[in-house]
């Protein structure tokens, strides 16, 4: 009896073959493994002098030295409003240098009001998706931890996630929600042991892990059919005419 003819083996006549590109294993080995150990930036949402957010972010930075990592923590302090100071300001070009340099992020955020703190987002939003050929997030991986005064919950890192994605990182699956921060952390700062700082350790291993597996690979893993089209020299004059940088031809 013959095969039937499936129905979508009638072709792809909307697909640019020139920029269609199969993806294979062999595009993932890795040709020269990275030999220094995997970097990571840490950002935390919150100012006050005793931040239940920045002591999870160095009980993250510890745990994350402590796998082989090499860490660095961001202080928000004097970072401005984002529109409210250009991009060669000190502290945002800090930041973005740091992310530049990084393999993967930690972002800790505070639960205010049923969501992540205003510190944090700017700090997100003065990441540019791309600069020139630069893009300081995209293929980086990303881990997100929140902490609450309250109860449980997980608005924070819920909200995070989707600021990763829109930011083109890796994220991983695993997140720590630490709740009634006050609880958790002795008078120096500490967390103390229990099953919230287990779940933080899971995490830091965890995104360690994806680090190491993503690294080098993070520039297929994320290269897209329609970004090679856009790139394409006739591509970019038409959408510079469009949006009204280049005049239209008469």
């Amino acid at each position: 009896m013959d095969k039937p003819q499936q129905l979508f083996a009638d072709g792809l006549p909307n697909l640019s073959e020139e920029h269609f590109v199969v993806p294979t294993a062999t595009n993932l080995q890795v040709q020269a493994p990275f030999t220094h150990a995997p970097r990571f930036l840490i950002l935390y949402g919150s100012l006050r002098e005793r931040s239940f957010s920045r002591f999870l972010a160095y009980e993250a930075a510890r745990l994350l030295e402590a796998m082989g990592g090499e860490v660095r923590i961001y202080d928000a302090h004097s970072l401005p409003l984002p529109d409210d100071a250009t991009a060669d300001h000190p502290k945002v070009q800090e930041l973005r240098n740091l992310s530049i340099w990084s393999e993967g992020h930690v972002w800790v955020s505070p639960e205010r009001h049923g969501n992540m703190t205003g510190v944090i987002k700017s700090q997100i939003d003065w990441l540019p998706l791309s600069e020139e050929s630069v893009r300081p997030t995209q293929g980086r991986t990303l881990a997100v931890m929140q902490v609450s005064g309250g109860s449980q919950s997980f608005n924070a890192v819920n909200n995070l996630r989707i600021l990763g994605r829109w930011m083109r990182m890796i994220t991983i699956p695993n997140q720590s929600s630490v709740p009634m921060a006050y609880k958790e952390f002795d008078e120096a700062g500490r967390m103390k042991q229990g099953p919230l700082y287990d779940r933080v350790v899971d995490v830091c291993e965890e995104l360690v892990r994806f680090t190491l597996l993503t690294r080098e690979r993070a520039d297929y893993l994320v290269d897209r059919y329609s970004e090679r089209k856009e790139r394409e020299p006739e591509r970019l004059k038409a959408v510079a005419v469009d949006i009204g940088f280049v005049k239209r031809p008469s």
